[in-house]
């Protein structure tokens, strides 16, 4: 089935531009354990609606069994569904057609600051790469390829936010 995104958007964009507050959302994940003594596994609801628990564990190369996605593999699912995401809702407002659309997302991380082994070697992500292979119909205008990878760019709220990082506010309920 065939979405015509301008008209699917029409109604919002306008509503947006009459009242900016609108357009403010919130997205929500949370946590919970069947065993908060197991340090290897808990589960994620993404949403505050009626979504499916998805199970978490720990990486092996900081002690864990790696038998389920780690954090840091969700980071990187985030990112892959964000980029999908943005391409096919640019590629329909654009009109391209596309035939094919795959994301490969790959994060790296030296876990010695995690464990807390070295104390200059950051926590987190040292690199983040990005592999999109997207094929489009034939004689789809090279010029309106390039207008779909800046777009697309341009709105992916995953990327802009690990780009350009808001504070974090953690509060602990003890």
């Amino acid at each position: 089935m065939r979405t015509n995104i301008h008209e699917t958007q029409a109604s919002l964009r306008a509503q947006y531009k009459a009242n900016p507050a609108l357009a403010m959302v919130t997205d929500r994940a949370s946590t919970r354990s069947t065993d908060p003594t197991d340090p290897f596994h808990s589960l994620v609801i993404p949403s505050a609606g009626d979504h499916p628990a998805l199970a978490v564990g720990v990486h092996s190369a900081v002690g864990g069994p790696y038998d389920a996605p780690c954090p840091g593999d969700l980071l990187c699912a985030a990112l892959a569904a964000c980029q999908d995401s943005s391409i096919r809702l640019v590629a329909a407002g654009l009109g391209i057609e596309l035939t094919a659309l795959e994301v490969h997302v790959q994060g790296t991380v030296d876990v010695r600051g995690a464990l807390g082994i070295q104390k200059d070697v950051p926590v987190g992500f040292q690199s983040i790469t990005c592999d999109i292979h997207l094929q489009v119909k034939d004689g789809t205008p090279p010029d309106m390829l390039e207008k779909l990878r800046v777009a697309a760019e341009r709105c992916c709220v995953v990327m802009r936010t690990l780009q350009a990082p808001p504070p974090v506010q953690t509060t602990y309920h003890m």
